[in-house]
């Protein structure tokens, strides 16, 4: 996930949020001729969704590491293992 906070220019930040919203897509930030683009992209490198910013008035770019899925939450169990459990 990537977070980009911009000056609104009425004294306040707005703060805009991209992140991968499906397996296998990532999010990439690039800077090119005052203008910063946060794009979250398919494997193939096709845009899903891209977020434009005049470099101006980006105040800053936050980029969170990946969550690991499997820390933290039990493991998915498929409906058959758990009709096979309840019958013991």
């Amino acid at each position: 996930m990537v977070e980009v906070i911009v000056d609104a220019g009425t004294g306040s930040a707005r703060t805009f949020e991209v992140s991968a919203t499906r397996a296998g897509r990532r999010v990439e930030v690039t800077t090119a001729r005052g203008i910063v683009e946060v794009a979250e992209l398919t494997r193939s490198g096709n845009p899903v969704r891209v977020g434009r910013f005049m470099a101006t008035r980006v105040i800053a770019i936050v980029e969170h590491p990946a969550s690991d899925n499997t820390a933290g939450q039990e493991r998915r169990r498929s409906r058959r293992v758990e009709q096979e459990e309840t019958l013991l």
